[in-house]
């Protein structure tokens, strides 16, 4: 059971999580938090502050809100002592920020949160423990602000939960090397986290708990009439994570998806709900649905196109191509080709100058910028129909279509429009296939 920041944001949220899992104690939950919402940022500001004393007044003021919140749940106003001498003294120390400082100083947050669930729960009567995650097996190389786990992490993990009484609560996010530096798991870490312990540890289920009752048609930001999706497959929740879609991360269950355990997305202001369960079978998936059953769309987005008569005979051509765009890190969401060009879209443009300059070795380069991905996932669009019932509704309200990309096994269609057009692309399709 993984509760993000929003959850563990206040002390009344915080009393409505240890409900959570008191009421799943049948159920033998193994808890990872975030730091409160809002901390990891206030954090961030005082590791990047230049002077030694403003850095050690906004550390008070962390301070003060953490006690308020302790203060709210009646709990021991010494419970984080520990923490915040750790991190004045961290904060005191002459400003050498690099990467593994950084870590060090954003470690806090969950640091300081975990103790505070676990005191909670243990005030209605739950036995539970807070744990920083490397003391119960997460032990990740030296890449330091996007760790991964070592692959004896999972055995670990195992071994050090099954010898604990009650319920771990343990600090989502971050780990540690093996020399024993803290370090942090990167961009949706506390999710990843959850997946890897569930992983390891062969769960029932992983249990992502938000401030939303799961993932969504659509962003219900822009569209209102927006449902909650009852199932996806992993590969689906993939795509909609990747062109856009906020609620996981793709990374973040990858340790799931290789474990066949499935992931829940559900809402701890309206637990009741059945949320979204992501699972790992496709295949069954592509039996019980034929339509569209959610979108997203990606904006942003750079267009390369090369034109070459090459292509017709140009073996290995291909390949050069996508090594120019390998050499400068740059990654290729939708790869259209014809029999004389290729077409690729990007969303970083920090070297485009020296591609567009790479690139013209091998024939007339022309970039257009100001496009938008939409993405459109389903158990199996390609059933007959989808396409030609999406791309007519497109034409009759005159939106432009390019670059169309189709998934061999029916996960996703996706296309390229107009950064104008998006939203209205959305939310007509929207409306033809989900109302």
């Amino acid at each position: 059971m993984k509760f993000g920041g929003t959850s563990v944001g206040s002390a009344e949220r915080i009393r409505a999580v240890a409900k959570i899992i008191k009421a799943a104690l049948s159920r033998k939950p193994v808890v990872i938090v975030s730091a409160m919402a809002g901390v990891t940022n206030s954090i961030l500001e005082i590791a990047n502050e230049k002077s030694r004393s403003t850095r050690l007044e906004m550390v008070e003021a962390l301070e003060k809100a953490h006690r308020t919140v302790l203060s709210d749940l009646e709990l021991a106003p010494s419970l984080l002592d520990k923490e915040f001498k750790e991190l004045i003294v961290l904060a005191k120390k002459k400003l050498l920020l690099n990467a593994k400082r950084l870590d060090h100083f954003v470690s806090f947050g969950e640091r300081l949160s975990a103790p505070i669930v676990a005191e909670q729960l243990q005030k209605i009567g739950v036995q539970a423990k807070s744990f920083p995650s490397w003391e119960v097996g997460m032990i990740t190389n030296s890449n330091f602000s996007n760790a991964e786990p070592l692959p004896t992490s999972s055995a670990l993990i195992r071994k050090k939960i099954s010898f604990l009484a009650g319920v771990p609560v343990i600090t989502g996010f971050i780990g540690h090397t093996k020399t024993g530096d803290i370090i942090t798991l990167g961009r949706g870490g506390s999710d990843y986290s959850a997946a890897i312990f569930g992983a390891a540890l062969s769960a029932e289920a992983i249990q992502i708990w938000k401030e939303v009752d799961g993932i969504m048609t659509t962003d219900p930001r822009i569209i209102s009439e927006a449902k909650v999706v009852p199932e996806l497959a992993f590969e689906e929740a993939c795509e909609l994570a990747y062109f856009g879609a906020k609620v996981l991360h793709p990374k973040t269950i990858l340790p799931a998806m290789e474990k066949g355990v499935p992931v829940q997305v559900l809402n701890t202001f309206n637990p009741s709900g059945k949320g979204t369960t992501i699972v790992s079978s496709f295949a069954e998936r592509r039996n019980t649905s034929h339509t569209v059953e959610a979108l997203t769309f990606k904006k942003g987005v750079t267009a390369v196109h090369v034109r070459s008569p090459a292509f017709f005979d140009g073996t290995g051509l291909m390949a050069n191509i996508f090594e120019t765009f390998e050499k400068y890190g740059i990654s290729i969401d939708v790869i259209s080709t014809s029999v004389a060009s290729v077409s690729l879209t990007i969303d970083k443009i920090d070297h485009l100058d020296d591609l567009v300059r790479d690139l013209e070795k091998f024939g007339q380069v022309e970039v257009e910028r100001g496009k938008a991905i939409v993405c459109a996932v389903g158990g199996s669009v390609n059933a007959a129909g989808v396409a030609g019932r999406m791309f007519t509704v497109l034409g009759e309200n005159k939106i432009p279509v390019e670059m169309i990309s189709q998934a061999a096994f029916g996960i996703s269609i996706t296309f390229v429009v107009s950064e104008e057009d998006a939203v209205r692309a959305l939310q007509v399709l929207h409306k033809e296939y989900i109302g």
